[in-house]
């Protein structure tokens, strides 16, 4: 019996070395060899546009059999609400009392009953079109992506739809993720291998030199292992050394979106683990900044290490996400106004993902960093658009709250993102008492102000 055997087990073994032969080469050849040199062949781009075009395919065919089936295609939330014309809180009250009694504001009294309906319709407004919440979920598709994550229940429309969607998990689970794992851990090892190796040279123009290509080596790389489609604009304005680049931030991944088109200083937390080996295989390489847990609530040593890297000309541009959490990538809020204290030149830069091909927003709540990983592995590919908006200067008598004001709104409006003034902290934390008593002051002034006009009069 094991005569019988062994050659055919001699047999499955050359044909698996053959195909591990074969499919490292292939790696080799066509995905790492060019992201040492820079290079594409296309391919991405064009898979892209066949993705397209099976989507419009996919969504001509949902909504012929959900229309013979009788089924009710959802539409996103954010459609079903109309935007009214913003008004102040002031001319409102004026309107509810002018309908309510047909008296003018100037001659109520100190408080009305109808002023109660005011607060309660905005109350009602926020809790069904909350701006922030809904910042915090995954956009909103128009149409199915043919990812069972979008919607559960789209594959069963038609035979036809049921056949496509099996034959694109197949490829996505069987083929692109596999290859996607390969291509990250090759990306990760090389990086930490030789940044390690360039650690060991003397400071120095080498050193440097050596150090930005295998950065941009090994991102590039990464990013190929999310089959990650970037078109970069404006690539004039690049950041340069000596200027802090600012971001919106929607994900882990826009560090390697901006890394793979530009070398920068990395600002963060030191941790343990994979992530910690990676860190201190790259600061040996190129001068990052690293915090320790204790040191990251103490705002004048990070300002004062933010601005000594900043004030040398030498040292690569610092790579701020000034959100402190990550977006859905349909709106940019508040950014903290520590990274625009520092007397530096600040580079915009704005990131906007396509939501056809996968999501990209990182919801940390709800996703850990390996299973968010695996989402992103296995999804069709990462597409975006990377804006490089010209340097910006903090004016005379601009304090920093109004500076960063100035960036987001700039950089909100080049990626066609809602500009919005609430704290991304409210992710995980309750609203503040002072946007609570900022309102309550509002409603003084009127009422204060009424009384004032009767006492002349």
């Amino acid at each position: 019996m094991g005569l019988f055997f062994n050659p055919f087990n001699n047999l499955i073994c050359i044909l698996l070395g053959i195909s591990l032969t074969v499919w490292f080469t292939m790696l080799l050849v066509f995905i790492i060899v060019p992201a040492i040199f820079g290079v594409s062949f296309g391919i991405r781009r064009l898979y892209m546009k066949t993705l397209l075009k099976v989507f419009k395919w996919a969504t001509l065919r949902l909504e012929r059999g959900a229309k013979e089936k009788n089924h009710l295609l959802y539409k996103p939330y954010s459609n079903a609400i109309i935007a009214r014309e913003p008004t102040s809180l002031e001319e409102e009250i004026k309107e509810i009392r002018r309908s309510g009694s047909n008296r003018d504001l100037n001659s109520a009294s100190e408080f009305e009953m109808s002023d109660i309906f005011y607060f309660a319709r905005r109350g009602v407004e926020s809790i069904m079109d909350d701006e922030v919440t809904k910042r915090f979920s995954a956009e909103e598709l128009q149409s199915w992506n043919l990812l069972t994550r979008s919607n559960y229940n789209f594959h069963y429309i038609s035979l036809r739809l049921t056949v496509l969607w099996g034959l694109g998990l197949l490829i996505r689970y069987g083929f692109l993720l596999p290859l996607r794992v390969t291509l990250a851990f090759t990306g990760v090892g090389l990086l930490v291998f030789l940044t390690s190796i360039v650690g060991l040279l003397p400071n120095g123009r080498v050193k440097n030199y050596l150090s930005e290509k295998v950065h941009l080596m090994c991102y590039r790389i990464c990013v190929r292992a999310l089959t990650a489609i970037i078109t970069y604009h404006d690539s004039e304005n690049k950041p340069k050394n000596g200027g802090i680049c600012v971001a919106n931030h929607t994900s882990p991944i826009d560090v390697i979106i901006l890394a793979s088109d530009g070398c920068y200083a990395m600002v963060g937390q030191i941790h343990g683990g994979l992530m910690g080996v990676i860190q201190r295989s790259m600061v040996k390489a190129c001068p990052h900044i690293w915090f320790e847990r204790s040191e990251v609530k103490d705002r004048h040593l990070v300002a004062k290490r933010l601005t000594d890297h900043a004030e040398d000309k030498s040292k690569l541009p610092i790579l701020i996400f000034p959100e402190g959490t990550c977006i859905n990538n349909t709106s940019v809020m508040m950014f903290k106004k520590g990274s625009f204290e520092i007397e530096a030149k600040v580079y915009p830069v704005a990131i906007k993902y396509d939501p056809r091909f996968g999501d990209a927003f990182w919801n940390s709540s709800k996703y850990g960093m390996v299973s968010y990983l695996l989402r992103m592995m296995s999804s069709w590919a990462i597409v975006c658009s990377v804006w490089y908006l010209p340097p910006m200067f903090r004016e005379e008598g601009e304090d920093a709250v109004q500076f960063a004001n100035r960036v987001k709104a700039a950089i909100a409006r080049q990626g066609g993102l809602v500009d919005l003034l609430w704290d991304g902290g409210l992710k995980r934390g309750k609203v503040k008492d002072t946007f609570k008593e900022e309102q309550q002051k509002l409603y003084s002034k009127i009422l204060v102000g009424a009384q004032e006009d009767r006492s002349r009069s």
